[in-house]
Order: C-alpha cells, then sequence, then structure tokens
C-alpha cells in the first residue's frame, strides 16, 4: 500500500519536541545447541534498555524460552528499537514478550522496531510476542525480517491494535508502517508490507480490515503439511461479527511448505487466542513437538 501523509501528524500541526528523551536500543540474542546441555543462549548483548533475563526450559532442556524485555513499557515518538537474533543449527529458541508493546504519541518523531531474524538449516524459532498498541498520533514502523535456511523450522505471529476499543471510531489519528519478510537461502519467500493512517479508506474496506481494529498474522515454515490437514484447518476458521480468519498454504521449491493465517477482529485477547489455538495445532506438524502453551499466556 502507498504510503500515506496525514495532516495531524505534520511538522506545523505537532512540531518536534527536542526536549523529550527517546531511546535508542538494541538487543542481540544468539542460540546454539551444545552436547549434554541442549539449546543455550551462548550471546547476549544489549545497549539500552532492551534486554532478557534468565533463559528457561520448561520443555527440558533442547528448547530454550527468553522472554524480551523492555521496562519503558512502551515506544514513544523517536525510540528506535532493533532486535537481532541468531538461531544455529540444532538449536531450538522460543522468544515472548510479557505483556502488550505499546505504541504512544509521536509528537513529531516517528517510532521503530525492527526484528531480524536468522534461522540456520536444521534449527527451530518461535516467536510469539503479545499484541501491538498503536495509541493517537502514534507515527510508528514495525519490521520483522525473518532469513530461513532449507531444513529450518519456525513458526511467529504478528497482532495489531489500532487504539483503544472502549471508543467506538477506536483510532482517529496515527500512522503505522507494517513489514513482515520471510527469506529463504537468500530468496524472497513471502513479503507483507503496508503503510496506512488512521483515515484511510482502506480500514473501512471490506477487502482490507472491514473496520476491524484488530489484525493478526500467523506465519509457519516447515515440513509440507498434508493437503488434508491444510484444507480441515481452513475449513475451522471462524467467519462472525467480531472474528474472521482465513488459512492457506503455499508450498516450496524445496519441499517444505509455508503456512498463513490471517485474522480479523474486535478485541485482541480473541484474536491472540484463535492464533495460540492454531499454534497448538501447527507446532507437531511443522516443528516435529507437542505444543505446551506459555504460562505468559494465563496470567
Amino acid at each position: 500500500m502507498d504510503s500515506c501523509v496525514e495532516p495531524s501528524l505534520s511538522a506545523h500541526a505537532h512540531p518536534v519536541d527536542t526536549s523529550l528523551a527517546s531511546w535508542d536500543a538494541r538487543l542481540r540474542l544468539s542460540f546454539e545447541q551444545r552436547a549434554g546441555q541442549g539449546t543455550v543462549l551462548a550471546e547476549r548483548w544489549h545497549q539500552g534498555p532492551l534486554q532478557v533475563q534468565k533463559a528457561l526450559y520448561p520443555e527440558g532442556p533442547k528448547v530454550c524460552h527468553v522472554t524480551l524485555l523492555h521496562p519503558p513499557s512502551g515506544i514513544a515518538g523517536g525510540d528506535q528499537l532493533e532486535i537481532e537474533v541468531t538461531v544455529k543449527e540444532g538449536a531450538h529458541a522460543v522468544l515472548s514478550t510479557p505483556g502488550a508493546t505499546r505504541w504512544y504519541k509521536a509528537n513529531g518523531r516517528p517510532a521503530a522496531q525492527t526484528a531480524r531474524l536468522d534461522v540456520m538449516s536444521n534449527a527451530s524459532l518461535e516467536w510469539l510476542p503479545q499484541e501491538n498498541i498503536f495509541f493517537e498520533h502514534a507515527d510508528a514502523r514495525s519490521d520483522v525480517r525473518v532469513s530461513l535456511r532449507s531444513g529450518s523450522r519456525a513458526i511467529g505471529w504478528e497482532i495489531i491494535q489500532l487504539g483503544t476499543v472502549c471508543r467506538q471510531t477506536a483510532w482517529d489519528a496515527g500512522r503505522v508502517t507494517l513489514g513482515t519478510t520471510l527469506m529463504l537461502d537468500d530468496e524472497p519467500l513471502w513479503i507483507d508490507a503496508a503503510t496506512f493512517c488512521a483515515p484511510d479508506p482502506i480500514r473501512r474496506s471490506v477487502a482490507c480490515m472491514a473496520g476491524f481494529p484488530v489484525m493478526g498474522t500467523l506465519w509457519a515454515f516447515g515440513p509440507a503439511l498434508d493437503s488434508d490437514a491444510a484444507d480441515q484447518l481452513g475449513a475451522e476458521m471462524p467467519w462472525t461479527d467480531t472474528l474472521r480468519a482465513g488459512f492457506t498454504h503455499i508450498p516450496s521449491a524445496r519441499g517444505q511448505c509455508l503456512g498463513l493465517l490471517r485474522v480479523l477482529g474486535v478485541h485482541a485477547q480473541e484474536v491472540r487466542e484463535l492464533l495460540i489455538s492454531l499454534w497448538v495445532r501447527l507446532r507437531p506438524m511443522v516443528l516435529g513437538i507437542a505444543a505446551q502453551p506459555l504460562r505468559l499466556w494465563r496470567t
């Protein structure tokens, strides 16, 4: 979708306030498999308020769970966050966040978060953050770039909520740019990109967001899904006044498969629960391991 410039985000309407502090934060993580130890967090480097605490192993040593922390609890105008994750051959990492990521008023300064996820051959990654909430007058860019290798496996999702659903109009002013890129052996596998402002007609178009304030996408890459199983998953997706979803799968030339779920909803919790329910179904098929829901999802 084309970029847009909303009058309420212009420098004239909201001059840049240089007195406001902003965060320039970076986090770099690397996971590897070690004999006798399983998957370990081999590298952890951070700059600014973006970090992780200890690695956890609720499923045993083969799967390493890490929660990404941003102590300021939100992203404001001018903040720039960068996350780099490498999962080396044979390792399995699960990354999540403790709560929703809140994007606040820009005050004339765009904010951005970029996640670069590199999954080596025979490695597995699960990228399972909680939702992004974009408040009034946010000017935000969120990019997820996943580099896969033949033989790698990965499941991830992104959930966005525009404004607060407590208000009828939800989100009256702001601009959001979203991007998800999946590369396989350095070639494009799937690219999803959009830029829209609060008053854009696409928010009401039945071919786009159809007036829903919440949108979710789940992607899963791994062994080719059985066609009957994929068709069954698609047939089970809801289509109601508050929750609409569709599932498809795309075989690749390398004998693997990309599964995609797109969701529109009224409430982020319902969208998240649908994504979790599909993750429970897909995890054994794609990653070859039984699903064990994260404790964070029950809090």
